[in-house]
């Protein structure tokens, strides 16, 4: 039996909710400030693609019986990892037809005595 590896588990089982914890006050903090949001955003995808095209690709299996293994684990927990951009023209559609319901609404307000 090999205590080391549980050990190292929960330290990386902590340090990742201590991560999680920073992220999740950062992100109550900029709180209304859509700028300070989007340079955490950033910053957040930024490391993502720093871990993937770093030391997570340096670590893939070099064998099928290892990559089967991982890919049975990505998809027993969950997928694999994405951080998803916002459709900026679906965003930029609904603040138009928001802008549209609102100039009619104006319009109506002043056609009437």
């Amino acid at each position: 039996m090999n205590n080391g590896i549980g050990v190292e588990e929960e330290k990386l089982s902590l340090k990742l909710q201590a991560i999680a914890t920073a992220v999740h006050d950062a992100s109550v903090i900029c709180q209304g400030d859509t700028i300070a949001l989007l340079a955490l955003l950033r910053q957040l995808e930024q490391l993502h693609r720093e871990i993937r095209d770093g030391v997570f690709q340096e670590s893939l299996p070099d064998n099928r019986q290892a990559l089967y293994a991982l890919l049975k684990d990505i998809e027993s927990e969950g997928g694999w990892p994405y951080i998803e951009r916002m459709r900026l023209q679906a965003y930029i559609a609904n603040m138009q037809q928001e802008a549209d319901s609102e100039n009619e609404e104006l319009k109506d307000k002043r056609s009437q005595p």
